[in-house]
């Protein structure tokens, strides 16, 4: 740890394997993983299928420059645009790149449209990465603390409000377009009211504005469609991926379609690892597992499992505020900081998170089986009642 910079508060476990829905650390004890390396091995750890796809492309090709033609990332990219309805692909590392080319394309079309400083709408709860335009877009504030002067060209609005994203464009001439999560994952799994998303894209359409959707965390299956913004039934303009896109495996992309597709030409944006062809081609078995095996409407129906068990367990429990999600991305509100569970989970054996302070964060894998699922309300349900109760008690104690 001595030769480690100090960026992250880490547990005091090592884990040293896993399999499936499951985690052992280096004393042999088990974990059940709820949180799936922050909604990344949605096709659990040690999936036969991933390792048997890094063996073989190991031992012909891992790398090779974007210089050249690479099959597998023009196999994923026809895949991606398949279940995507999308035009376009770029590949990239991880999310903060996928949103950063995002972000590009819209300068880009702002500038196409003699627009001499391009401003894109983004929203307060938001997380979009931690590069410096991608924190710049990002609505916490304990984030950027540090890093400014912040990359200027964007206007933030309340998350879920429509109307000041119009009345926006009412104010404002530079605004170029809207960057939005379907579903917030680090704002504490923020879902809008229903015809937020396709009022968005009415609004963008009436100005000639992209819509851009992150679905870093909420893509890939997560929650019961291939991606979060197909359950209002629209398209956006652009869209990041990455996270669950690679089981692990480092990889991001942005997709595009219509005008916006065209914009990044040679010379504009590239990468030196992005796209190679081990990346790629476990990108590519993860679009084939979750079609074969049916995991996008299993995560729907099982987070839906799992969401009505929570509120059998915990609806007469006081200090629960809210209990929310859709599919495997879900959050239980409590009335007080909790960010002392995660330590707490960890030693009764099971890995979750807590965001925005008060939000226990589930992200399990798809492919937990029903017991599993059962098992993993019951565990966090009985952590929550015990963590209220004490935490109520100290109040009153000290009032």
């Amino acid at each position: 740890m001595a030769s480690l910079m100090a960026a992250y508060g880490r547990l005091p476990v090592t884990m040293t394997r896993g399999e499936g829905a499951r985690l052992w650390d280096d004393k042999g004890r088990e974990y059940l993983d709820a949180l799936s390396g922050i909604a990344v091995t949605a096709l659990g750890h040690a999936n036969p299928e991933i390792a048997k796809a890094i063996s073989e492309q190991a031992q012909s090709l891992l790398h090779v420059s974007n210089l050249y033609h690479i099959p597998q990332q023009e196999a994923l990219g026809d895949e991606l645009c398949r279940i995507s309805g999308m035009d376009k692909a770029f590949f990239c590392n991880s999310g903060a790149e996928a949103n950063e080319a995002c972000i590009k394309i819209a300068r880009l079309h702002g500038h196409a449209r003699k627009i001499g400083t391009p401003t894109i709408i983004v929203t307060d709860t938001a997380f979009h990465g931690r590069t410096m335009a991608t924190i710049a877009a990002t609505g916490n504030d304990k984030i950027k603390a540090g890093f400014g002067p912040m990359l200027q060209g964007f206007h933030v609005v309340p998350f879920g409000d429509a109307d000041a994203v119009e009345e926006a464009g009412t104010l404002r001439h530079d605004i170029v377009a809207v960057m939005v999560e379907p579903i917030q994952g680090e704002g504490g799994i923020n879902i809008p009211e229903p015809g937020y998303l396709k009022r968005l894209r009415q609004i963008c359409d009436a100005n000639d504005w992209l819509l851009i959707c992150d679905e870093i965390q909420s893509g890939m299956g997560r929650t019961g469609r291939w991606f979060a913004h197909q359950h209002e039934d629209i398209v956006p303009d652009v869209m990041a991926i990455a996270k669950a896109l690679g089981n692990g495996m480092p990889i991001g992309a942005c997709l595009a379609r219509g005008p916006a597709a065209q914009l990044i030409q040679p010379g504009t944006h590239g990468t030196t690892f992005g796209g190679n062809p081990i990346a790629c081609r476990v990108g590519l078995t993860v679009v084939q597992e979750l079609e074969k095996n049916n995991l996008v409407a299993r995560a729907g129906d099982l987070g839906e499992r799992m969401r009505e068990g929570f509120k059998s367990a915990l609806h007469n429990q006081p200090g629960i505020n809210d209990i929310r999600g859709k599919g495997m991305m879900m959050g239980i509100e409590l009335d007080t900081p909790c960010a002392a569970l995660v330590g707490e989970a960890l030693e009764a054996g099971i890995l979750l998170n807590v965001t925005a302070g008060n939000v226990v964060r589930l992200l399990p894998p798809y492919i937990l089986d029903d017991a599993q699922a059962d098992d993993m309300v019951r565990r966090v349900s009985d952590l929550i009642i015990e963590f209220l109760s004490q935490a109520h008690s100290s109040a009153e104690a000290s009032a």
